[in-house]
């Protein structure tokens, strides 16, 4: 294995395009991160890449999310009827079902003829 390094820079609070989000609660709030990963050439550095991850933290709490679940529904019940409904992407659909095919493959092997299940060994 070689000895590669990888520069991560993690910018904060600034508008940027966010193609992955994760939603976490607690008993008092709601956290949104939106994040998103890419690299980047920097001739500056040996290997020449760079991988910027920038997130932004939303905390609400349980009243905020739930009036911004009302905004966020009305906004797209609005844009939908003045625009076009919007759709799951055909490359998404594509993607969904071949993981579903792969994992009725695992999950049909991990079955014994008795029923039991395989438990996978990973120490080897």
């Amino acid at each position: 294995m070689s000895d590669k390094k990888i520069n991560l820079n993690i910018l904060d609070c600034e508008a940027f395009f966010s193609h992955e989000i994760s939603v976490n609660f607690n008993a008092l709030q709601f956290i949104l991160d939106f994040k998103n990963i890419s690299p980047r050439m920097d001739p500056r550095t040996k290997n020449g890449v760079v991988m910027t991850l920038k997130h932004n933290v939303v905390l609400l709490d349980t009243f905020q999310a739930k009036k911004f679940h009302e905004l966020l529904g009305k906004a797209i019940e609005k844009y939908e009827k003045t625009y076009i409904k919007i759709k799951k992407p055909k490359v998404i659909e594509k993607i969904e079902k071949q993981r579903k095919k792969s994992k009725s493959k695992k999950s049909k092997s991990k079955i014994t003829k008795a029923g039991e299940v395989k438990i996978p060994s990973y120490l080897g």
